[in-house]
């Protein structure tokens, strides 16, 4: 099957490349910079870029399906995806699968995620929608410095638990949505195998790291300066304050089946991400 990867060098983008690749499939994968990529045997690099999301989309002439998520640090996902999705309906794409985030059904119909999977709900093509949990990668990403410089994860997260997911299940379930048509026209919340605090989230970073790593319950306010002076802009600071808060109040803690029921594998455990990433926390 000939898929398209918006975001191939981005987390989830980059192991569904690989996973993609492990499978047969040919993958043309969307980068900002794609001459600064690497072509190999089914892997072609192509221009797609959140900043510019008119340019490339040509490549849906070329492909079956798309993967499309937003990335990082943007708060427009409408503005970025929509002129993909439009033409996706345009050439008759077999399918979309589009990640957004767990909760995003109870948004607003005008919240710029919601508003993009309304969009592809409607958009008259074979669809999925993932909507996956925090991330565990968040903890060698986004609160990093924290960690690193005082050996504190700061969170305005309170002692609630969270069902943290690997981004490496999410490119596995999204690898079967592309590829299969088993679970069509569903929107799928997808999390990990326990749910835990971020007390024992530094438990674990302490015991994979050797260094005392402890987690503290940060004002929001506190929290969101600090993410602007980290580099992220105001609205997408603002944006994380706001999910924080529904984490805060246990929405994020809820445990599913999903994950296996779509790969038929277990979800990997959080101690086993920070196994495989000891070295960031070192």
């Amino acid at each position: 099957m000939k898929v398209f990867v918006y975001g191939g060098s981005g987390l989830v983008g980059g192991y569904l490349v690989k996973e993609l690749q492990k499978k047969g499939h040919e993958v043309w994968a969307g980068s900002r910079k794609p001459e600064s990529q690497k072509n190999e045997p089914n892997l072609t690099w192509v221009h797609a870029d959140s900043k510019d999301p008119k340019k490339g989309l040509e490549i849906l002439e070329s492909v079956d399906v798309a993967f499309f998520l937003s990335p990082p640090g943007e708060t427009n996902q409408y503005e970025i995806l929509a002129p993909w999705i439009e033409k996706a309906k345009q050439v008759g794409l077999k399918k979309i699968v589009l990640m957004t985030a767990m909760g995003v059904e109870h948004a607003p119909p005008e919240a710029p995620f919601r508003k993009t999977e309304i969009l592809l709900e409607n958009a008259g093509i074979p669809w999925n929608i993932i909507r996956p949990n925090w991330f565990m990668q968040n903890f060698h990403t986004f609160w990093i410095a924290g960690i690193k410089q005082d050996g504190k994860i700061y969170f305005p997260g309170g002692n609630a638990n969270t069902s943290f997911i690997d981004a490496r299940d999410i490119a596995s379930v999204a690898s079967v949505l592309l590829t299969t048509n088993e679970f069509q026209n569903q929107a799928i919340t997808i999390t990990g195998k326990e749910s835990i605090d971020h007390s024992i989230v530094a438990k674990h970073l302490t015991a994979v790291s050797g260094k005392n790593i402890e987690y503290v319950d940060v004002d929001p306010k506190v929290f969101e300066s600090s993410l602007v002076a980290a580099g992220l802009s105001k609205d997408y600071a603002a944006f994380l304050v706001m999910i924080a808060g529904a984490l805060r109040e246990g929405f994020s803690s809820p445990i599913l089946q999903t994950v296996k029921q779509i790969t038929g594998k277990e979800p990997i455990l959080f101690q086993k991400y920070a196994e495989d990433h000891a070295n960031f926390w070192k």
